[in-house]
């Protein structure tokens, strides 16, 4: 690897030249300069950002070393609350105090909707998330369990109709008539401003007219119908001469629904970059968004597609103006955290580069583009959300670290927007004054389960053994984090300003389920909550149709508040008499997530995969799900729940299926050919067995070393 050396540093020229090259140019920012204050910056903030990580290590000690002085002693919770004050794990509420953030897109402060996540180094996977915005929801009915029936190659015009039925259901619910049903309409037009649906000869209405919005065509014959409801769009398409609106009464050919409004453009734990050549890769995909021009050619079917952005969707409004839509859901970037370094950059004195503050530098230089454009932010933010951060002290640094990047870059203070992923237990317990330390600048505030419970068993590893990992979600500390991270959100002041968020569905075969159960987000005050793919999108959208999310806020703001208490309940086992069978059958479920996905992130640089599990349905995995297994099999080892051995065998065994599973992958090695030399297995056994010792229980850092040993052996 070629390496420059510029102002102290020691820089991959691969990154160096990406950066003179392709990012700066047109910016208005100068090269020399840029480098002369990047470098500056990074010397100051970088043992900052060491002492905040050794500070995390120290806190956990003291909470092991508590832990182990108490073994034979009853819990006490206030005692605990005690001890977590006496050493800054948990900080005085200060008075209350409103958010301050100004210039947010309407998509994070006053639409709500489904929001995707998608690595940012599969160019073509990012443009899909970015096109989602729209979707057909015929397609995305007739493509799933949603609608029962059968899926082939043949079209099941039975499933169908069941489709068309079910849409016009939803508008019966949603945009009902004053005297009819959809089902009944034969033809629709545009008199004056009023959109007139005939039964017949029977003209109809819609109840409100105001939910009418404009049409593309002509008023007699119009093209498509666009209507409004809570916010979002959908647009009925009219055409007789295609297959489904040929079999329609009204010559309805398709649904197509405002979907993913807002997409996270991941740079954390669905991507797998150990190094320069990988980092270059994530930041020239996410230059293309921002430039506008980014392209992924392939081969489908024997055709060669070119995917690119959309464009704006533009319209008639009934008062015969134009009107135009944003075509592509407005992209957030998710940084990495302050725990990794990369070998892309080194200090002076031969350190590596912390991770997030060159992501922070590189995410803002590339957005600064579409400040000129305006193709993504029309308010003129670049939207950040921040991962794995621990308490209000950490928060602060990003605060400090992105003053920085807009001070060396020379944009407007405040123009990077923050999200705090509020997914350690130490940003949990004092979000508020987390979100204090971002006053005016934050925008997004969510609660993830996985990761969120991985801290948690770090945490309190000392304390004992842990639940079944399927009996986290019944747990009290579980259920009091998810309603206290929007009770806090909506006491700042959130609603009609910025985002709460929940976690992912993760089965993104499962549509049906989702569909039964993911409208609980919205119901619990989540403006917007995440799922695997734009079919997701399109359908979860459906949620946000039958709940007024800002009405919700309004009613959850007179509950009674969550209690931190309830927060700090520790989810052990206190007196656990489970059967071998049941341990066995955790493991193993455990085992199955870690090896399925590590064996594809070591071997394949693959960082997000569609894992089988024991039962074949297929699970979302990334490092957070990572985290979880790895340190629920780490801390059962720890309290004799389990021995080395038995866990070993178990691995191996393991091994063996997930090799079955990926058996038609063609650049699939499979692990158990040879156990002692397949680096993917030896990762695997290595998160487990060395878990206990991870900072955090972050998987992290050993991927990436394992990552780095494989990149070199090829």
């Amino acid at each position: 690897m070629k390496i420059v050396d510029k102002n102290g540093l020691k820089i991959s020229s691969t990154l160096f030249e990406f950066i003179n090259n392709e990012a700066i140019p047109n910016t208005g920012v100068k090269i020399d300069d840029f480098w002369n204050k990047f470098s500056k910056v990074v010397h100051e903030l970088t043992p900052i950002n060491k002492k905040l990580i050794q500070k995390r290590e120290n806190i956990q000690k003291k909470i092991d070393d508590w832990h182990k002085s108490r073994k034979e002693k009853d819990f006490d919770k206030k005692e605990y609350m005690n001890f977590l004050k006496s050493i800054g794990y948990l900080v005085e509420e200060k008075n209350n105090f409103n958010i301050e953030t100004s210039e947010v897109d309407e998509e994070i402060s006053s639409i709500a909707g489904p929001q995707l996540v998608v690595p940012v180094d599969n160019a073509r996977y990012a443009l899909n998330a970015a096109n989602a915005r729209w979707g057909s929801l015929y397609n995305a009915l007739y493509g799933t369990d949603v609608i029962s029936g059968k899926v082939g190659k043949n079209w099941d015009k039975v499933k169908a109709l069941k489709v068309v039925n079910f849409v016009k259901d939803f508008f019966n619910e949603i945009f009902p008539l004053l005297k009819t049903s959809w089902k009944e309409i034969s033809k629709i037009q545009i008199e004056e401003d009023k959109l007139v649906l005939y039964s017949g000869s029977s003209k109809d209405f819609l109840k409100n007219n105001s939910q009418f919005v404009g049409f593309s065509g002509d008023k007699d014959n119009p093209d498509s119908i666009l209507i409004k409801n809570n916010n979002l769009h959908i647009d009925i398409l009219i055409d007789s001469k295609t297959t489904v609106g040929e079999i329609d009464k009204a010559n309805i050919s398709d649904v197509i629904v405002e979907s993913a409004l807002s997409t996270i453009v991941d740079n954390e734990d669905s991507v797998a970059a150990v190094d320069a050549e990988d980092k270059v890769k994530c930041y020239r995909n996410w230059l293309g968004l921002m430039k506008g021009d980014l392209r992924s050619t392939f081969e489908k079917n024997g055709k060669k597609i070119v995917r690119k952005l959309n464009a704006d969707r533009t319209y008639t409004s009934k008062d015969g103006k134009k009107i135009s839509l944003h075509g592509r859901a407005l992209l957030l970037n998710r940084n990495v955290g302050h725990l990794m370094t990369n070998p892309s950059i080194k200090l002076n004195d031969g350190s590596e580069i912390p991770e997030g503050i060159m992501d922070a530098f590189i995410s803002t230089l590339c957005a600064m583009h579409d400040f000129k454009n305006k193709k993504n932010s029309r308010a003129g933010s670049v939207y950040i959300v921040k991962p794995k951060m621990h308490g209000p002290e950490e928060v602060s640094f990003t605060n400090t670290l992105f003053e920085n990047v807009e001070k060396t870059l020379g944009i407007k203070k405040y123009s990077i927007k923050v999200g705090i992923m509020d997914e350690e237990r130490r940003t949990t317990v004092n979000l508020k004054e987390c979100i204090r330390q971002v006053k005016n600048r934050i925008v997004f505030i969510n609660t993830g389960f996985l990761d969120r419970t991985g801290d948690e068993m770090h945490t309190s590893f000392e304390a004992g053994p842990m639940i079944f990992k399927g009996d986290m979600k019944k747990s009290t500390w579980l259920n009091t984090y998810e309603n206290w991270n929007v009770d806090v959100g909506l006491s700042c002041g959130f609603s009609g300003k910025a985002q709460i968020g929940k976690g992912m569905w993760a089965m993104p075969d499962q549509m049906a389920n989702m569909m039964d159960q993911k409208i609980s987000h919205p119901k619990s005050g989540a403006n917007c909550a995440w799922v695997p793919s734009p079919t997701a999108a399109t359908l979860h959208s459906l949620h946000y149709h039958k709940v007024n999310v800002f009405d919700e806020q309004r009613k959850i703001q007179t509950r009674e508040k969550a209690k931190v208490e309830n927060i700090l309940e520790i989810p052990k086992a206190d007196r656990p008499n489970w059967s071998i069978e049941d341990i066995n059958r955790e493991l193993e479920n455990n085992a199955q997530g870690i090896l399925g996905y590590v064996v594809r992130w070591i071997d394949q640089g693959v960082g997000c995969s569609k894992v089988p599990d024991i039962n074949n349905v297929g699970l979302m995995e990334d490092r957070a799900t990572l985290r979880i297994s790895s340190q629920h099999i780490a801390n059962w080892l720890h309290h004799g729940i389990c021995k080395k051995n038995q866990v070993m065998n178990v691995m191996k065994k393991m091994a063996k299926i997930v090799d079955k599973q990926n058996q038609n992958d063609q650049n699939y090695k499979k692990m158990s050919d040879d156990f002692d030399n397949s680096k993917a297995f030896s990762a695997a056994c290595d998160l487990v067995f060395k878990g206990r010792v991870q900072p955090s229980g972050y998987t992290e850092p050993l991927l990436h070393q394992k990552r780095l040993e494989k990149k070199a052996s090829n």
